[in-house]
């Protein structure tokens, strides 16, 4: 067993943000640049028409801006001309943390998806796809459009937007029909695209944690502008839609449990990353771990000199209970595991057995290309 090395540069997310015309796509990603915590955003706007009118309003609010005009992406034949815009803002130049395609009210998100899995960039990864929602107009919108239950059958995570202009009877039965779709993604509700920027991508660490002197942002003069906002309106409240939660673990990981955990993770966990530790006998890596929705990824690496042997993860989502996957999680280290599951197979060297349990991670290493 000899997993490749992960590429050096980090890859970076590639989140579709998707929704009918009109549900608030365009609301919420500006809500995202204005508090994008100092990540640097790229953006695919993908308008449906010749005049660019989301690129319009995006524009100068993020490092790198690429508009497609006069179609949907879509209907591209193949992947090609994404990847030619991917390639240009996975560009080290560009330091990018997150890449947004905006998605055509018009876009059929399984597409797009299924286009990001099959790129050949290795700069990037899939971040999952948000599906925006009008709840003051669910109902019309499915009767519009049949295909609405299908693409949120198909979302990692689901944004209830407009929630303010509906009672809270309304609020509940929408939540019960998002669900009965079967996709299992996590549901958060919001007003005017307001969700906790956490949700798609992780705030950047300032040097030294301190404020130091710099030049004004973009992000900076857009909040001063809107400073007689109050502060519910800058999200100060945001994180109470979903629930966190971290583990650490100086004890290894047993691979046979956690992969059984990551199998069978429940409805409404949306984000889990982090690194896995699964002991010496896996050739002195460490795995780095990224799951969104149902897409799982591991890439091992070299652990650096010094470096604290520790499994740290982080698990986001909505409606789920923080206590008991903390319990699971624990359940899956090397010392819980029982002495009769260690091995299916009872003469197997322990070598041996960790190899052949190591499988089920390895099947989710993405393979190097060319």
């Amino acid at each position: 067993m000899n997993p490749s090395s992960p590429p050096s540069r980090q890859r970076i997310p590639v989140i579709v943000l998707a929704g009918f015309l009109g549900s608030g796509k365009t609301t919420l990603l500006n809500h995202l640049l204005r508090h994008r915590a100092g990540n640097r955003i790229g953006v695919i706007v993908n308008d449906f028409g010749s005049i660019e009118i989301d690129a319009m309003t995006v524009s100068g609010q993020v490092g790198s801006t690429v508009s497609l005009g006069n179609g949907c992406l879509c209907c591209a034949v193949d992947a090609s001309e994404l990847d030619t815009f991917l390639e240009a803002l996975t560009r080290p130049a560009a330091r990018l943390d997150v890449i947004v395609i905006e998605a055509s009210g018009l876009a059929e998100p399984q597409e797009l998806v299924r286009m990001l899995l099959a790129s050949d960039n290795p700069h990037i990864v899939y971040g999952g796809l948000v599906e925006v929602v009008d709840a003051a107009e669910f109902d019309a919108t499915r009767e519009r459009h049949p295909e609405t239950d299908r693409h949120l059958g198909v979302a990692d995570l689901v944004v209830l937007n407009k929630t303010d202009r509906i009672d809270d009877e309304e609020h509940s039965r929408i939540r019960k029909a998002v669900a009965a779709t079967g996709g299992g993604a996590a549901v958060i509700s919001a007003a005017y695209g307001r969700i906790d920027p956490e949700l798609l991508f992780d705030p950047a660490l300032r040097p030294d944690g301190d404020a130091r002197m710099r030049q004004l942002t973009f992000e900076d003069l857009l909040l001063e502008e809107g400073a007689e906002e109050s502060a519910e309106a800058h999200g100060g409240h945001l994180h109470a839609a979903y629930e966190s939660l971290s583990f650490a673990s100086d004890v290894p990981m047993d691979p046979r449990r956690l992969m059984d955990f990551l199998d069978s993770r429940p409805a409404g966990l949306y984000r889990i990353k982090g690194f896995v530790d699964f002991g010496a006998r896996d050739r002195g890596n460490t795995y780095a771990v990224h799951a969104v929705g149902r897409f799982l990824q591991f890439a091992p690496r070299p652990w650096k000199r010094d470096e604290p042997r520790l499994t740290q993860l982080v698990l986001i989502g909505s409606g789920i209970d923080p206590d008991a996957l903390h319990k699971e999680l624990s359940g899956c280290r090397e010392n819980d595991v029982p002495a009769e599951e260690a091995s299916s197979a009872p003469d197997m060297t322990q070598d041996a057995a960790h190899e052949q349990s190591m499988w089920g991670v390895l099947r989710y290493v993405q393979q190097p290309t060319g």
